[in-house]
């Protein structure tokens, strides 16, 4: 393995969560609006697993590096959502297994079917890892940006800390997604053609295949929808013109404007729905504090 992911692997662990205080929920309950995107993030952490058995379905499992890395984001992510399981709990809301049971129970007919239709793209290509890993650096970006837009518009300590212990690990994962895009683009120009074409054609938010479009719709108008949220949307969508190939596609920006033309009507605490601030920059183009130090986090 290369320096760089042998460091990640080592560093790997278990979301720290036993040293905050769940108990100022009580006394200080979040709004239903980040309640919301949090029980979304919640279902999009807990279905890494089955997002893992898409990737090992194709020749992303004969390179141990790969493997290694996901070895590791499995495990990271899994805690990532029994953190936010935590504190929906804290709000009388499911959280863990008995809420994830729910979000695959509903998933189409063609969920069993991924795996056999990833095994044959892959056989088609090689290249189909670089798409892989260029579509985990984007989706890495973009859930990254999610957590630091919600940090911001929740403004409440105990889940602050939450969601930037998360993100140090989070910036982890896109650095290695970054890194194989960047190796694989650049060693190929079939892999930047295969790429840019699925980029363009299929992707989506994070949570799109899993979540009711209500949902990510949701997501998309509260986290992206004003002034400083288009800002994190133009950031990302420029970090992935810098990649091999893939400039001028906007696909986050596209995405948030998408949803914030969407009506989205309430929902409850019991659906199934997935899925003190840092400082605020006054030019738009200019990350948070919160943004700065996590994009390329430890």
């Amino acid at each position: 393995m290369s320096s760089s992911t042998d460091a990640l692997v080592r560093r790997s662990e278990r979301l720290r969560t036993d040293d905050l205080d769940l108990g100022a929920f009580a006394r200080h309950p979040l709004d239903p609006a980040t309640l919301r995107c949090l029980r979304y993030m919640h279902d999009v952490e807990g279905h890494t697993a089955c997002y893992l058995r898409d990737l090992l379905a194709t020749r992303a499992h004969r390179d141990p590096e790969i493997t290694a890395f996901l070895a590791c984001w499995g495990y990271e992510e899994h805690w990532h959502g029994e953190a936010l399981a935590d504190v929906l709990r804290a709000h009388g809301q499911d959280g863990g297994p008995d809420r994830l049971r729910l979000v695959r129970a509903r998933l189409g007919r063609f969920d069993a079917l991924r795996p056999a239709a990833f095994t044959a793209l892959s056989a088609l290509s090689r290249h189909l890892v670089a798409v892989h890993m260029t579509w985990g650096a984007v989706n890495e970006w973009t859930t990254q940006a999610a957590y630091a837009r919600l940090l911001d518009t929740a403004d409440h300590p105990v889940l602050g800390e939450l969601l930037r212990r998360i993100m140090r690990q989070e910036g982890r994962h896109i650095d290695f997604y970054v890194g194989q895009a960047r190796r694989r683009l650049t060693e190929s120009a079939a892999a930047r053609r295969l790429t840019r074409a699925a980029l363009a054609r299929w992707w989506a938010p994070v949570g799109s295949g899993v979540m009711p479009a209500r949902e990510v719709a949701f997501l998309a108008r509260h986290l992206f929808g004003d002034d400083e949220g288009r800002a994190a949307a133009r950031r990302i969508d420029r970090n992935v013109d810098r990649l091999p190939g893939q400039g001028g596609l906007h696909l986050v920006e596209r995405a948030a404007r998408a949803g914030a033309g969407a009506q989205t009507p309430d929902a409850g605490p019991t659906s199934t729905a997935r899925p003190s601030g840092p400082e605020r920059s006054t030019d738009p183009e200019r990350p948070t504090t919160t943004e700065r130090e996590y994009s390329h986090a430890c």
